[in-house]
């Protein structure tokens, strides 16, 4: 399980109530820029429409640059691969007011490559500073004990 792309200011902007994966149609050419590490998450999210889930804005940069088709987007939307299950109770979720759908991350599980995605609720501006401030003072009593 090699992980090709994290979006770590998800995790501090947002509180993650619950966390998914879900397969992601790719082109080929797409997959191998994937796995080489040329995928970003920020400022991407999930959407649910018509009874099926797409990753909306996420960048897959070109494998290689002149042998790009020349109909390639690299934040076009992709269509994601769940059970009906887990798309019904994401609808059910998702029309909850201040609920949205972020990826957290993408990895590969053998040789198929999945988007994982987290249910959550946008942080307010002082839990944001709660937490710098606990990390901070963290950090400082670990260089006390330290001295």
């Amino acid at each position: 399980m090699a992980n090709l792309a994290d979006n770590r200011k998800a995790r501090f902007d947002y509180e993650i109530l619950e966390t998914y994966k879900a397969g992601v149609v790719l082109f080929g050419f797409e997959a191998k820029a994937a796995r080489q590490g040329k995928a970003q998450l920020t400022g991407s999210f999930v959407l649910m429409r018509g009874g099926e889930a797409f990753w909306v804005n996420g960048i897959i940069a070109p494998y290689q640059q002149k042998n790009t088709p020349d109909f390639y987007q690299q934040d076009r939307t992709r269509k994601l691969l769940l059970t009906k299950k887990e798309i019904a109770e994401l609808e059910g979720i998702t029309s909850k007011k201040g609920l949205t759908l972020i990826p957290l991350g993408l990895y590969t599980e053998g040789r198929k490559i999945k988007l994982e995605f987290g249910v959550a609720r946008a942080k307010r501006k002082y839990e944001k500073r709660e937490k710098t401030r606990t990390r901070e003072f963290q950090r400082e009593k670990q260089r006390m004990m330290r001295a």
